[in-house]
């Protein structure tokens, strides 16, 4: 697949997608992975607003996927894939809030890379590369009510409140992920930095694995985990996932 950077964007108050060149969105038919083509029309990037890039049914995440990460909140690295799912509604664009819910007095980040599907995927066949079913990778938040985590002992309600999935800011194509680098900041200072190197299950596991227990539809998103380094926000922090090849995806934290 050719190196691209694809978009979800509202323009004028309708929503679509594009395809970025340069500093011009140039607006396609429909979603690219559903064989969207261009219209003829453009915007200046600055004449837009950067949506969530795709709109999931279901956004699967991996637990403990850096042993890092997993030894500073006192885990063992996991024998298989640890999932769990975030809802549809707790997924938010580039610059919008981060809500802190009066429910929890710890949220934390967790910069990660995110996988795009690409077309329907189930009980692949040991012949299918997984990788096949994969449209692109973008930026994904994984926040955290830490304190309710630990309180229910299942992650349910501490990741999936409203706004707890900012996502973005594009889908990039054609990049080879075998050791993009995944970073967060707050307020300007960086708090992870880790590769993709450093995970214990590779993205083609990863993808069979999800689709041997659920069918995975094109648009839906696959978190792979976060690096050591996870730590609290606060209202008025701003804080930053950045992957290379992608971008940067920004939200403020509002209360």
């Amino acid at each position: 697949m050719s190196v691209g950077k694809y978009v979800r964007f509202e323009a004028r108050g309708a929503a679509a997608y594009g395809r970025l060149e340069g500093e011009r969105v140039e607006v396609l038919s429909s979603a690219p992975w559903a064989g969207g083509r261009p219209t003829g029309a453009t915007h200046g990037l600055g004449e837009v607003r950067l949506l969530a890039p795709c709109q999931p049914t279901k956004i699967v995440c991996l637990g403990r996927n850096y042993r890092e990460h997993a030894a500073e909140l006192g885990n063992e690295p996991p024998r298989d894939p640890l999932l769990f799912l975030k809802p549809p509604s707790a997924v938010i664009g580039p610059e919008a809030p981060i809500v802190y819910p009066p429910a929890s007095r710890r949220v934390d980040y967790e910069g990660e890379l995110a996988l795009v599907i690409g077309k329907r995927c189930g009980r692949l066949k040991p012949e299918e590369n997984p990788l096949d079913y994969l449209f692109g990778f973008t930026c994904l938040n994984d926040i955290t009510a830490r304190d309710l985590q630990k309180a229910d002992g299942q992650f349910t309600r501490a990741k999936g409140f409203d706004t707890f999935c900012p996502l973005g800011p594009v889908i990039a194509t054609g990049l080879d992920a075998g050791g993009l680098v995944v970073e967060t900041y707050v307020n300007g200072a960086r708090r992870q930095r880790g590769a993709t190197t450093e995970m214990i299950f590779p993205l083609d596991a990863i993808i069979r694995f999800i689709s041997s227990v659920m069918t995975l539809e094109p648009g839906d998103v696959i978190s792979t985990g976060t690096p050591a380094g996870v730590g609290p926000l606060q209202p008025g922090d701003v804080v930053e996932v950045v992957i290379e090849g992608i971008g940067r995806l920004r939200n403020p934290v509002a209360a």
